[in-house]
């Protein structure tokens, strides 16, 4: 169900440029589509290594069900299980990073962590009390991380 991967770039060796500059290139231009995806990984990578710096312990990465995707699911000092979607943009136009995460994509989120919950508590043998849970976000604005803790709730949409 959880799946971690990063293409290579499928070009000759000798035309590949390496990872950390095609990082810092695609780091002005998120919107490159040969690069997205690895941009994307490193960004999750970055707020993966920040979190557990917070002492939260990583669960899974990149779960996906059919009407959504979480990037991070990490477990609280506390127990409780922390979904983090991870955003990235290179300015802070339209609202930035943060704010681009709309009703619709709050919606998939909350989808595809039900599914997992639903799909944990079917593998370890039927129901049983779901954990505290909580959605995060952390949002990359020009280059600066930004943790909200608790950014939104499951009842709200």
């Amino acid at each position: 169900m959880c799946h971690v991967g990063l293409r290579e770039q499928i070009a000759p060796k000798s035309t590949q440029k390496s990872p950390a500059k095609i990082t810092a290139q695609a780091a002005y231009n998120f919107s490159v589509i040969n690069q997205s995806k690895y941009v994307g990984a490193a960004f999750e990578a970055r707020a993966q290594e920040f979190l557990q710096r917070q002492r939260l312990r990583f669960v899974a990465r990149n779960v996906s069900c059919r009407g959504g995707e979480i990037d991070l699911v990490m477990r609280d000092r506390d127990g409780a299980l922390v979904f983090v979607e991870v955003r990235a943009r290179a300015q802070r136009q339209y609202g930035g990073a943060a704010a681009s995460i709309g009703w619709q994509k709050r919606q998939r989120i909350v989808r595809a962590a039900r599914h997992y919950l639903a799909t944990r508590a079917a593998r370890n043998g039927g129901p049983r009390d779901e954990p505290a849970c909580r959605f995060d976000v952390i949002a990359f604005e020009s280059g600066r991380l930004v943790w909200l803790r608790d950014a939104f709730r499951a009842d709200e949409v």
